[in-house]
């Protein structure tokens, strides 16, 4: 999914130092269009733009398609970083300038690697009546961003205990482990709980965590968290105690060991600099433009760093403005 709000000013964020957990509320995102399909962005935001490698999370739904038009996300770049595409319901149809074609379904991992660079769109497919689900996306260590693009498709079996299941996507937890690998130390997993129940988490106390709530309400530590919320919990902890309220929970756990150095994040790039990223942007115009316009078929866009995405005719998404001021770093 791309960003197709305007980028709000760059700020510098630095992690925690709080010992307990603390709430990130979402703020709606509309992704264009006269019917925009509003999402809820609880990553990047001032308070913070990372969990771990973790850096940016869209919640949406549940959107009845009919009204909202569901998703039609027109080809677009992204270096720097991987998307993470998780449905609760629905189906996406993804493409891509590496020539990968698969459909986004429930409890299925779908998991692109931009690397030194791709393209790729996003539709939601004629038969989808309600879409639900989350878009997140995970920041590549400076050594790994000249990685060649890639995709990755896996299907969690569930795991179960008295009253939670969870599907382990990424990295390891409650005794599952993923075989999708991973540029740096991370774990994500959908995790649903009966009422009243508590389940004490193993997590790695070198990970910070954080915990996206779908459905119901969820307490650790003394801090709940509701719908579209992201509850952060810092490193150091061995256990996290969960704790859901009165309605069956749902949540996404996202945790990950600190990136440990400095990006810089303008629309759907990751780069080491302000000059860097901007010559990203450059090159994608370059190629989506033709006498000052951009082109109206994504099967005209020329060659060069991001590639044409594969059987695909909607009209490449132009570039955002850089701000005047340069990016700022980001940790």
């Amino acid at each position: 999914m791309t960003r197709l709000d305007r980028p709000s000013d760059e700020v510098e964020c630095r992690g925690s130092t709080d010992p307990v957990a603390g709430v990130l509320t979402a703020r709606e995102v509309p992704l264009g269009g006269p019917r925009a399909m509003t999402v809820r962005r609880t990553l990047p935001q001032r308070e913070r733009t990372m969990i771990g490698a973790w850096c940016f999370v869209d919640h949406y739904g549940p959107d009845a398609v009919a009204e909202t038009g569901g998703m039609t996300v027109a080809p677009h770049p992204h270096t720097g970083l991987q998307t993470v595409s998780w449905l609760f319901t629905g189906e996406i149809e993804h493409r891509d300038s590496a020539g990968n074609h698969a459909m986004v379904r429930p409890g299925e991992l779908n998991l692109m690697t931009a690397g030194r660079g791709i393209s790729h769109s996003e539709v939601s497919t004629p038969d989808t009546e309600i879409l639900h689900g989350a878009q997140l996306w995970v920041a590549l260590p400076q050594a790994e961003r000249g990685t060649d693009p890639g995709f990755r498709h896996f299907a969690p079996d569930p795991v179960e205990g008295p009253g939670w299941t969870a599907r382990v996507f990424l990295g390891s937890l409650l005794g599952s482990t993923s075989p999708v690998p991973t540029f740096s130390p991370l774990v994500g997993a959908e995790l649903l709980l009966e009422p009243g129940t508590s389940l004490d988490l193993d997590v790695d106390p070198t990970h910070e965590h954080g915990l996206l709530l779908d459905a119901g309400s969820l307490r650790v530590d003394g801090a709940t968290a509701g719908p579209s919320d992201l509850l952060h919990v810092p490193l150091g902890r061995t256990t996290l105690r969960l704790v859901a309220g009165d309605d069956p929970v749902r949540a996404l756990v996202l945790g990950g060991e600190p990136l440990g150095e400095a990006i810089v994040m303008f629309w759907n790039f990751i780069g080491s600099s302000h000059d860097e990223v901007a010559a990203y942007r450059a090159e994608w115009q370059a190629q989506i433009t033709r006498d000052g316009e951009v082109v109206g078929d994504s099967q005209e866009v020329a060659e060069g760093r991001f590639g044409t995405v594969v059987g695909d005719h909607l009209a490449p998404i132009p570039a955002p403005v850089l701000p005047n001021a340069r990016l700022k770093e980001r940790r």
